[in-house]
């Protein structure tokens, strides 16, 4: 049996080749949205931004990406390439909001040497404003348009802006990592603290008592989790990496969404948001 994950070159290697196209991450987003994603296709996200961060920005150990984006699908992927590459990923709270909070909000906004929005105009805003407050200095601003569909971000975007969708696919659907960073090295900050590489999967309490289990193991039947994006970023990532370490998939809705007892039997979910509130007949 394959054994649980412990860093994340592991666990990207364990979607590709661990029942590959099973579901792996299924999101409910505003007008009905729904997009599922394959541990295969979800690697191949992974792989493409990740060789877009390296490729195109150099990006790698010592970079810092920040996160200004709410908890989706795509910024779960952004959040998985930036420690594919090695660099230090931050976020503010992970809500809806966050995209268009106000200066700081977003963990090491003004240190970023990245910075990843789903709001560019405002965002470019506030990077003037951390500049003329003496913080940071060069900072590639990268425009991440939401809806599944989009093949480019639509609108005008602040000058030197890059297109995240209309670069991402032309990059390589594989990627070979380069320096591991060490492992006490600072992977993610958010307003509740950093935590390491080391830390990121470290074995905890898992839910269902499935702690200290090989992925897939006989008799645990396939996880599926569900995740409410409302719960920001320290609500949702520990969770699901944890889940997907195991060989376990996620439901992941955004905020607009209500976790009916319906959805909950439609895909087939196993543990979250228990209280479910009875679908209307």
């Amino acid at each position: 049996m394959a054994q649980i994950p412990s860093t994340v070159p592991q666990l990207l290697n364990s979607l590709r080749t661990l029942n590959p196209t099973a579901p792996r991450l299924t999101w409910y987003g505003p007008d009905s949205e729904r997009i599922e994603l394959s541990g295969r296709v979800l690697d191949n996200w992974v792989a493409k931004t990740a060789n877009l961060l390296a490729d195109e920005f150099d990006a790698g150990p010592g970079t810092l990406v920040a996160l200004d984006m709410p908890v989706h699908w795509r910024s779960l992927v952004w959040l998985l390439a930036t420690w594919a590459v090695g660099a230090t990923a931050a976020a503010g709270t992970g809500d809806p909001a966050g995209a268009t909070a106000p200066a700081g909000a977003t963990a090491g906004f003004g240190r970023a040497d990245i910075v990843a929005t789903a709001n560019p105009a405002e965002a470019a805003e506030r990077l003037v404003a951390a500049r003329a407050a003496g913080q940071g200095g060069s900072t590639t601003l990268v425009a991440v348009a939401l809806p599944a569909l989009a093949m480019r971000w639509v609108g005008e975007l602040p000058d030197g802006a890059v297109d995240y969708s209309g670069e991402v696919r032309s990059h390589a659907d594989v990627f070979f990592p380069g320096d591991e960073p060490a492992a006490d090295a600072a992977a993610w900050e958010t307003p509740a603290g950093t935590a390491t590489f080391a830390q990121l999967l470290a074995p905890g309490p898992a839910a269902g008592g499935q702690a200290g289990q090989e992925a897939g193991a006989p008799g645990t039947g396939p996880e599926r989790a569900l995740l409410e994006a409302r719960n920001g970023w320290d609500g949702v990532v520990h969770d699901a990496l944890q889940t997907w370490a195991r060989g376990g998939s996620i439901v992941l809705l955004d905020p607009s969404v209500t976790a009916t007892d319906r959805l909950r039997g439609t895909e087939n979910v196993t543990r979250g948001s228990e209280a479910a509130t009875p679908a209307a007949e």
